[in-house]
């Protein structure tokens, strides 16, 4: 919840609005650390050429460049994930790459593993749209960041 709407509220609308807040940015810190932790395990076996990830990508008939991409891109994600700067726009990320992973599924794979990497969009939206006042001051920041730099060449 923005100052502003918080501003807006009666004491006692922001009474009960306040716990509610608080359990809903709990779950949201929770299910971040989890999908972290997910995607870590997921990237050490890219990373590793764990043979299950090996035997995946030769059936999708992609080589191991690709592999390793996107176990760097998973833990990059998932250390992305822990720091709150970084969150929202480490789960936009993943929304995409989940897209992927199910149109993946659904063509080259499994029909039936694409469920997952859907169900697992709606957390990632969720956390993204918590975390969107985290990432505008992210993006601020690197546009301050940008005009400095312009300005001292």
């Amino acid at each position: 919840m923005s100052e502003t709407t918080a501003a807006a509220l009666s004491p006692a609308a922001q009474t009960t609005a306040s716990p509610r807040r608080g359990r809903v940015a709990a779950v949201l810190t929770a299910a971040r650390i989890v999908l972290a932790l997910f995607f870590g395990f997921s990237a050490v076996a890219k990373l590793v050429a764990h043979e299950s990830a090996v035997e995946s990508f030769d059936r999708m008939g992609w080589s191991s460049g690709a592999m390793y991409t996107i176990g760097g891109l998973e833990t990059a994600g998932a250390v992305a994930l822990l720091i709150p700067l970084l969150s929202g726009v480490a789960a936009m990320a993943f929304a995409g790459l989940l897209a992927g992973a199910s149109i993946v599924q659904l063509t080259l794979l499994d029909p039936a593993n694409a469920v997952m990497p859907a169900l697992l969009i709606a957390v990632v939206v969720l956390i993204a749209r918590d975390r969107r006042e985290r990432t505008a001051e992210l993006v601020a920041l690197v546009r301050g960041r940008g005009r400095t730099r312009r300005r001292g060449q």
